[in-house]
């Protein structure tokens, strides 16, 4: 397998499978960061891919993801993780032996199980989950800075090749994240509440505000819910593939409503600060 080459090249080709947001935006800081000799491309859409050629985010692309990562040093699945389990399968034959994997999804048990069904050499997988973005979507919005100060979480097994895991570490490091390391398992319940039910929350709220009231909503409703703006497919299928974690966090806001539903109607204030009083010290830890 091929190591560093010079002070910073870790790979000589990189295919990202998904040039939108998060796929641009990484090609973006390889390039800025000397990291790949040469990045691949690879979407449905042809506005996307000329797009991303125009940015300098890929050097080429294609429709084919077969083709795209023919001769790979790694493949970063870009895809809606709807979109994982079957990419995973179109790409298998043609990946070298010495071929990294990796992608960037939300959820992670069902991704790394169907990388291990798919994948002819599973130990070279590794799944990670860069914690940046934004509500927007496409290539048109991606920056070299989008992974600056974040956070990314791997998840490799125990079988997983330590090579891989140590050149995906250095790669997500030399983008600008932190890495933090979790099981799978871990990482699925962990979202659930940070990241999953805030955009169930932020869709829900909307959902219930009438559109004729909307003109008198202002920045706290605009912060609140700006995550409401994501794209519905993207969380539908999020939740999909994490239902259980994500029902459990519901559950559990559900019960806290109840708790400040009843203080409210019993002009119980002592338990309202109590309940605005934890949510405000969790929310000052927020960096």
């Amino acid at each position: 397998m091929m190591g560093l080459v010079g002070n910073s090249l870790l790979f000589r080709k990189v295919a990202i499978i998904g040039v939108g947001l998060v796929g641009g935006s990484l090609g973006k800081a390889l390039k800025k960061q000397g990291l790949a000799k040469e990045i691949v491309g690879s979407s449905r859409r042809k506005e996307a891919l000329a797009h991303a050629v125009k940015d300098m985010a890929i050097d080429h692309g294609t429709h084919d993801v077969k083709k795209a990562v023919i001769n790979a040093d790694l493949v970063v699945l870009a895809t809606p993780v709807s979109v994982v389990p079957a990419m995973l399968s179109a790409i298998a034959p043609n990946l070298k032996k010495s071929c990294i994997i990796t992608d960037v999804g939300s959820t992670k048990v069902s991704i790394v199980a169907a990388a291990h069904q798919a994948l002819q050499n599973p130990s070279m997988f590794v799944g990670s989950h860069p914690l940046a973005g934004s509500e927007k979507k496409g290539v048109e919005f991606s920056t070299e800075t989008l992974f600056q100060d974040s956070t990314c979480i791997m998840t490799p097994l125990d079988e997983t090749n330590r090579s891989a895991v140590d050149r995906v570490k250095k790669m997500w490091t030399a983008v600008g994240s932190q890495v933090k390391i979790l099981t799978p398992e871990e990482h699925d319940k962990a979202l659930a509440y940070v990241s999953h039910l805030p955009h169930v929350l932020a869709y829900a709220l909307m959902g219930v505000i009438n559109p004729e009231i909307l003109q008198y909503g202002a920045g706290g409703l605009r912060d609140t819910a700006r995550i409401a703006s994501s794209t519905p497919q993207v969380w539908a299928d999020i939740c999909s593939a994490n239902a259980k974690n994500i029902i459990g966090a519901i559950d559990d806001l559900a019960g806290v409503l109840s708790t400040i539903r009843k203080a409210i109607s019993e002009t119980d204030e002592k338990t309202l600060l109590e309940c605005f009083r934890v949510g405000k010290e969790r929310r000052d830890q927020l960096k």
